[in-house]
């Protein structure tokens, strides 16, 4: 009987090892794989033209997935397609990115090769890769119509600012082909094959000239060592980070991991990043950082409710401490109470609100619609409501403190610049507000971000409606001023300002 027993458990136990192999097949969603493995298999896939293959790795691919990959493909006639992986990066916050280079046979005449990123994350405890347009290139916001076409145009040589060749690929090279396609001499007689796109509202772009020998040298005032500083620093990221010089408005770097020319043609509220702002405008009314303000956690001015992030509340405090903290409450009362729509307006306009800018390229000027009541002011003191800007207006806002002056930016010589060039303007209390934003850094909500000493800054958490939040930080250090942009980054604090520590470091 025993022996019996013992063959019937024996049964059992083969019974439920058999059954947990059937669910080991039946529920692949246990596994959560590796990144290494998921960009493993999309390079194969991608490779062997396998789009359905490629939407199953991917996390919430876009209805037209496929749809864009065969609008490239069919537009610029490609016949072959190599994909050469870098190695890939694992990144906090369970992330992980991996650069490439791919290059494509286009229409039996030139080759074509550019760098992208591919980005990977935990999404429901399963490595998955992040995708968006930008992944198939770095130009892309959306669904493209492709062309290759003869042209009779040669591609400048885009140079930083000590002459030495810039990569045309990756991040930088939508501002590349921009700047080739707007000062390159359309009257250079040589042939080549342009590559060009257009989206949906947007006249189309020329992004490469190829098959012909270069035409001439533009020199930017980029410097290659900062971009490759800000380029490591928000690499696999949708993000955007731009640094100028305060002391002539250069434009020092543009990495751009959110599509097309997003650094300087987005537009997006500045969250907190905006009470620098603010914090002027109530300096040039007669307050200084040590002027008394009351932080409380919650406070109703002009039948408006502003809360402060996370029940914060200091209750007696310094126009410096309030700027450290972001108290909402404190901008948000003074503005309605104290300033008003005009003062408030005036100040943005010091800070080159509301001015068209041409750095040599595109560029969507910083937006402050005048506060249509109190309502809207204390809305506007905090960076949300209908303020918009881009990061690179937002680093001019840093530049300006840093200064004393804003001045319009510039990615070329002022010569090769087209149209009017907006005047520079000094911005109030300029000493002040650096002095509250050193307190950001070293007592603020900045504190813990490992930022190096010698840094100013302010942190932004502007809200979206129907998003998660947009994570920002706007600093200087030395003659580098820098604006950090993370799309749907949730906190500034906790994303933005580390990245931006990231860039310090690395330019040392």
């Amino acid at each position: 009987m025993r022996s019996r027993g013992v063959f019937v458990l024996a049964v059992l136990l083969l019974l439920a090892l058999a059954a947990g192999g059937a669910a080991a097949v039946t529920y692949p969603w246990r596994d959560r794989g590796t990144p290494e493995r998921i960009s493993r298999d999309y390079f194969t896939a991608w490779r062997g033209g396998a789009l359905d293959r490629m939407a199953e790795l991917v996390a919430a691919p876009p209805a037209d997935f496929a749809a864009q990959h065969r609008a490239l493909s069919q537009g610029l006639k490609v016949s072959s397609v190599a994909l050469t992986p870098s190695p890939l990066v694992r990144d906090a916050g369970g992330r992980a990115h991996q650069d490439f280079k791919i290059t494509r046979s286009l229409a039996g005449q030139v080759t074509w090769s550019y760098r992208s990123t591919l980005v990977m994350g935990l999404v429901k405890d399963r490595w998955r890769v992040l995708w968006s347009p930008a992944t198939l290139h770095p130009a892309l916001t959306g669904f493209a119509v492709w062309t290759l076409a003869e042209t009779r145009a040669a591609p400048a040589t885009i140079t930083d600012g000590k002459g030495r060749a810039l990569s045309d690929s990756g991040p930088l090279q939508p501002y590349i082909a921009a700047l080739a396609e707007d000062l390159s001499d359309s009257e250079a007689d040589t042939s080549g094959w342009a590559v060009e796109i257009t989206e949906a509202g947007r006249t189309p772009r020329r992004l490469a000239v190829l098959g012909a020998a270069p035409s001439e040298r533009i020199r930017t005032t980029l410097d290659r060592g900062v971009q490759a500083a800000a380029e490591k620093a928000v690499a696999g990221r949708s993000a955007a980070l731009v640094a100028v010089r305060p002391s002539s408005g250069q434009v020092l770097a543009v990495a751009d991991g959110l599509g097309g020319l997003s650094a300087f043609l987005g537009s997006y509220p500045p969250g907190s990043t905006f009470k620098v702002v603010t914090a002027a405008a109530l300096l040039a009314d007669g307050m200084s950082a040590g002027s008394g303000a009351a932080c409380p956690g919650s406070v109703v001015t002009a039948q408006r409710t502003i809360r402060n992030a996370q029940g914060l509340a200091l209750g007696s405090a310094s126009l410096r401490d309030a700027l450290a903290a972001s108290c909402n409450t404190t901008f948000a009362q003074l503005a309605v109470e104290k300033l008003g729509a005009g003062k408030l307006a005036g100040a943005a306009a010091a800070f080159g609100f509301g001015e068209p800018i041409a750095p040599g390229i595109s560029a969507t000027p910083a937006s402050f619609p005048r506060p249509g009541g109190g309502a809207e002011t204390a809305e506007a003191a905090i960076g949300q409501g209908r303020v918009q800007a881009s990061p690179l207006t937002m680093a001019l806002v840093a530049a300006a403190v840093a200064d004393g002056r804003w001045r319009p930016p510039r990615l070329v010589g002022a010569g090769l610049i087209r149209g009017e060039r907006p005047r520079t303007r000094r911005v109030p209390g300029a000493g002040a507000l650096r002095e509250m934003m050193r307190a950001a850094v070293t007592d603020g909500t900045a504190e813990r971000a490992g930022l190096p000493a010698g840094t100013a800054g302010k942190t932004g958490t502007a809200e979206v409606a129907g998003g998660r939040p947009h994570a920002w930080f706007i600093g200087f250090r030395g003659d580098v001023a820098f604006a950090v942009f993370v799309e749907g980054g949730s906190s500034g604090a906790e994303v933005a300002a580390p990245l931006a520590a990231h860039f310090l470091r690395t330019l040392r």
